[in-house]
């Protein structure tokens, strides 16, 4: 055993664990810690907001498959991450949370900053440990980033600060790695039984297909089944877009390929997906889930097994080494559907074919709402540009081996229509959790883990607003990224609820404000403004050029008209009974 102090330990733990990038704000709680982070070879990375701070470390985390680290400050500081931590959740990132805590000898007795930070974390990690003695340092230390791992989701180590002092014994231990398996023998057998017996099969590639690097197995699979293939909700990188079996994703706005070929199916296989519930939402006017069809779900979590929907088999495995499993099983079998594999194939292209030609001729929404909108920026001055035809143009200028993180709202959601990518780790939402503010910072996150690859991050203007000043971290520290603002002056996504389901009663939807580009200029970032549908790709491109080549951050602002898209929250809103007159100068 080595002799050290608890902030040794601490840190020389967290190098064991391979971590060389810290996000957060400096604070009297860790500083003993903070001291030797720079000789122990881990850079902090300080940023503006500590919910930020979490966003990076969650980018980090998806774009590297490592641990992302966050730490802040106690009390205040770490109550700044939770929402960002709830994000990490929910795309299952191994995010450790390190969580200073008051001191043993002040706590509960309303001190400065003191606050319970266990209860803050419960519902959205996988593990919580709690230093209870200075000797147990390295332990608690070493089990939090093993677990954060091994149960594919966020950690917290809450640690007394006063307990970062002194002189202990200590080994510091070695990372534990695990193999992760393909499932049960009976339940890999039935499967195969089921996919041998298939008409028309289909995948669902999800996001234990991204995080278990199985996208060539993936690939594999469904070349020996002749089957569409489809992304899950926000999983637009699990199965490489310019493959021919590809289809698009499913999900809000997603693809009507996808959702038409699904709908067929007579088996499903479900490969690293829970299924969750708004990701298989009727979109496009069409309740696509195929009700009669076989799933098979496999997933590393076996509480998500039929949790969501109602499946035939479910394999508790890892993606990979289950589709794996099941390829040696079909690999010499004959298939039913080997007879239809040439019709499936015409299908499958056909349905592409005419999707493409939908999106590429969809120039502005129908809506009544988005016409009047259109009619009314005919008067105004400016020229203000159609989402659907700047998501388009985007598209069409995107540099190879691009990631891009989107926020939630409107324009962001439909761009789920118009992100492809050729290799994992390369598209970052903040998933169920839906909060604004993630891209950004996201984004930064990711460029740190993957410096080398182009990082572009989407927000409309309401959700850029909230995150924005992380373009001074991105400016500070040399991790240079693209915004692209899309600046329509409102709150679409609840603004276009307010037109569905309010009469057009518009409350709090609007938000007029300076320019973003020169926004970003005072923040020492480089910036454009776009108000010409010809300039969005010159525009993307220039930003991109800047980024790799110069280190230069750039903030594209694109002025877009007020057009919306389909209602965001269908599911969840009916019209109401409202008795208007009772509200008398309500109109």
């Amino acid at each position: 055993m080595a002799r050290m102090t608890p902030s040794e330990a601490f840190v020389e733990t967290m190098v064991a664990q391979g971590v060389t990038d810290i996000f957060g704000i400096m604070g009297s709680a860790f500083m003993d810690a903070m001291d030797i982070f720079a000789p122990a070879g881990i850079r902090l990375v300080p940023v503006v907001h500590e919910q930020g701070a979490a966003h990076m470390a969650d980018g980090y985390s998806r774009a590297s498959g490592r641990h992302g680290v966050v730490i802040g400050q106690n009390g205040p500081g770490i109550s700044n991450c939770v929402t960002a931590v709830a994000a990490a959740y929910w795309a299952h990132s191994p995010v450790v949370m390190i969580t200073p805590e008051t001191g043993t000898m002040g706590m509960g007795l309303g001190g400065f900053q003191e606050a319970n930070q266990l209860p803050m974390f419960q519902e959205f990690t996988k593990y919580q440990g709690h230093v209870n003695n200075a000797n147990r340092m390295a332990e608690y230390t070493a089990r939090c980033f093993d677990r954060a791992h091994s149960e594919l989701g966020p950690t917290q180590l809450n640690i007394p600060r006063d307990y970062f002092y002194g002189d202990i014994d200590v080994d510091i231990p070695e990372p534990m790695t695990l193999d992760r398996g393909p499932g049960g023998e009976r339940s890999l057998n039935e499967a195969a039984d089921l996919l041998a017996t298939a008409k028309f099969p289909v995948i669902l590639s999800g996001g234990g297909v991204v995080m278990g690097d199985a996208v060539d197995d993936c690939i594999a699979l469904a070349e020996r089944l002749g089957s569409p293939v489809v992304n899950s909700y926000l999983h637009n990188d699990s199965f490489p877009a310019s493959h021919p079996q590809w289809c698009g994703p499913l999900g809000y706005q997603g693809s009507k390929a996808a959702m038409k070929l699904i709908s067929q199916a007579d088996v499903v296989v479900a490969l690293g997906s829970r299924l969750g519930p708004f990701g298989t939402l009727p979109q496009h006017g069409m309740d696509y889930w195929p009700k009669d069809a076989k799933i098979i779900q496999i997933d590393a979590d076996h509480k998500m097994l039929g949790l969501v929907k109602k499946i035939s088999v479910g394999v508790c495995g890892d993606a990979g080494a289950a589709a794996r499993a099941l390829l040696a099983r079909l690999q010499d079998r004959k298939l039913h559907c080997d007879d239809s594999r040439e019709e499936r194939a015409s299908t499958l292209a056909h349905e592409k074919k005419v999707w493409e030609e939908e999106l590429t001729a969809w120039k502005h929404e129908t809506d009544d709402f988005s016409q009047d909108m259109l009619a009314e920026a005919a008067n105004e001055e400016g020229n203000w540009l159609a989402p659907r035809q700047v998501l388009r143009e985007l598209e069409n200028a995107m540099p190879a081996d691009v990631m891009v993180s989107t926020d939630i709202g409107n324009i962001n959601s439909v761009a789920n229509s118009y992100l492809r990518f050729e290799r994992p780790r390369s598209f970052f939402a903040p998933m169920s959790f839906g909060n604004c503010g993630y891209a950004l910072p996201t984004m930064i996150g990711a460029k740190a883990a993957a410096p080398e690859r182009p990082a572009i991050a989407y927000a409309g203007d309401g959700a850029w607003a909230m995150s924005m000043t992380e373009i001074m971290t991105a400016v500070r520290h040399d991790i240079p990224v693209v915004g692209v603002v899309f600046h329509n002056r409102q709150w679409g996504a609840e603004k276009k609820n307010q037109v569905d389901f309010y009469g057009r009663r518009f409350v709090a939807g609007e938000l007029e404000s300076e320019s973003f580009a020169d926004i970003g200029k005072a923040m020492g970032a480089e910036g454009i403004t776009v108000d010409e549908m010809g300039d969005v790709g010159a525009a993307l491109k220039k930003a991109v050029d800047m980024q790799m080549n110069d280190g230069k951050t750039t903030v594209v602002e694109i002025m877009c008209n007020r057009e919306l898209g389909d209602p965001f929250r269908r599911d969840a809103l009916s019209k109401p009974v409202r008795h208007l007159a009772k509200y008398k100068d309500y109109v």
